[in-house]
């Protein structure tokens, strides 16, 4: 078995193919299911933020494993495989657990250095321990992932390498409002992102905070964190015309905000301009808002264009180097942990040996003294095991070479072993072949 991952995220795909394959909880239940039912699939973790769908599985071949996957993406977002094919990206073996480790790091997310990612992989991890779809090879993965990611953060200045996504929103709104503080701001959602939002913005000084949300109660616990106020969805065309800024992420399938509803609302304020901050995926603002006399509209795309030109220092390719090493270090020991079964049936042969080999000597000399019998067992044991430790340690040191696998294949084959229900992992080359070859 070798590692697959393949996604789609906003590197690969706009974000118009984004929304249509974004997924909520229950959909990352079903996509993990459905990967799971595949032949070539042991085991699997489906991470699914605002801006990427990814499954990372043990599979047995790449081809097979990458064209059930495939199916498996498809069926569940209820896209098209001809048009999701070519905004798939596809990593294999060492790359995978690159990528895996790369995306902990916040290195590929929208706003790079940022550490959400990381509570978002351990959620996917938690869930997939939990329904029994991460298995030894995920389970050990992922929490090396979540390890390296924790080592960025706390050894490197990743977390200045660039703005978050509510802070590269706040600066949007700001060169059209002005100043943050003396706005009044509506808050629509009550989730991590909002709360996040609500944060940022009362932190900044601003005390005209109102909070909408489906459910009252959490409405009222965010506006109670920021000093503001609550109001419930049903009241949201009243809301919105009294605020400068809307900054929505609800996790609403369709739109929460119509054009018709904001031109209403836009109507009611005399000519005075109005920012709409769209962090939600599928987007909670209709784009037709944005043709709106006064009304500006920042989504995940636009967002994602300013981060994109940041520029970014020594503290990115400190990073690097850390994941570089970490992967590094991981395929080693997973070569290293790859020849311990040929290892223990090279010792198991030989004990069977030594044991039959004994019994004979028994046999043929039944008369010998208990303490000569002793004497010779133990010598023939101290024999072997000299004679079997320079292979067993060689192999082992060897094992951590990208062709150690021959080392351990000439093992067997010249002891003639069988590690029984132990699959290599000694290739860990990558393999590069376009997703749009495999899935079709």
């Amino acid at each position: 078995m070798s590692l697959l991952a393949i996604g789609v995220s906003h590197r690969s795909a706009p974000l118009t193919v984004l929304e249509r394959v974004a997924l909520d909880a229950d959909g990352v239940r079903r996509l993990s299911a459905a990967a799971l039912a595949q032949e070539q699939v042991g085991e699997a973790v489906v991470l699914a933020t605002c801006n990427r769908v990814e499954v990372f599985a043990d599979v047995a071949t790449f081809h097979g494993g990458l064209a059930q996957l495939g199916e498996a993406l498809s069926a569940t977002t209820g896209v098209d495989l001809a048009d999701l094919k070519d905004h798939l990206y596809v990593h294999y073996a060492d790359r995978a657990v690159a990528h895996l480790f790369t995306v902990a790091c916040g290195l590929d997310s929208m706003a790079v250095g940022e550490s959400q990612v990381l509570g978002q992989l351990r959620s996917a991890l938690r869930s997939a321990q939990h329904s029994g779809d991460a298995g030894r090879v995920l389970d050990h993965l992922v929490q090396q992932a979540l390890r390296v990611g924790k080592r960025a953060h706390a050894e490197t200045g990743i977390d200045r390498a660039g703005a978050s996504l509510v802070d590269a929103a706040l600066l949007r709104a700001e060169a059209v409002l002005g100043p943050i503080a003396g706005l009044r701001v509506l808050v629509v959602g009550a989730g991590s992102m909002s709360a996040l939002a609500a944060t940022t913005v009362h932190r900044g000084g601003n005390r005209w905070i109102t909070v909408a949300n489906r459910t009252p109660a959490h409405a009222e616990r965010l506006a109670a964190a920021v000093e503001g106020r609550a109001v419930a969805l049903a009241d949201l065309g009243t809301a919105l015309a009294d605020a400068d800024l809307v900054i929505s992420c609800t996790g609403a399938v369709g739109h929460v905000v119509d054009a018709a509803t904001a031109a209403a609302a836009s109507g009611l304020r005399d000519g005075r301009p109005q920012v709409y901050v769209d962090l939600a995926l599928p987007r909670d603002v209709d784009p037709a808002v944005a043709g709106l006399t006064g009304v500006d509209v920042v989504d995940l795309q636009v967002l994602g264009a300013d981060l994109a030109e940041a520029q970014f220092g020594d503290d990115l390719g400190q990073v690097r180097v850390l994941v570089d090493r970490e992967v590094s270090d991981y395929l080693v020991s997973r070569r290293v942990q790859a020849v311990a079964p040929t290892v223990a049936a090279l010792r198991a042969r030989a004990a069977e040996v030594v044991e039959a080999e004994l019994a004979r000597l028994t046999q043929r000399l039944p008369d010998v003294d208990d303490v000569v019998r002793d004497e010779v067992q133990r010598t023939v044991h101290r024999v072997v095991e000299k004679l079997l430790h320079a292979p067993t340690v060689r192999v082992k040191e060897l094992a951590g070479r990208t062709d150690g696998g021959t080392y351990e294949a000439a093992l067997r084959e010249l002891f003639d072993l069988d590690p029984k229900g132990v699959a290599s992992v000694s290739d860990v080359s990558a393999v590069a072949v376009p997703p749009t070859e495999v899935l079709r």
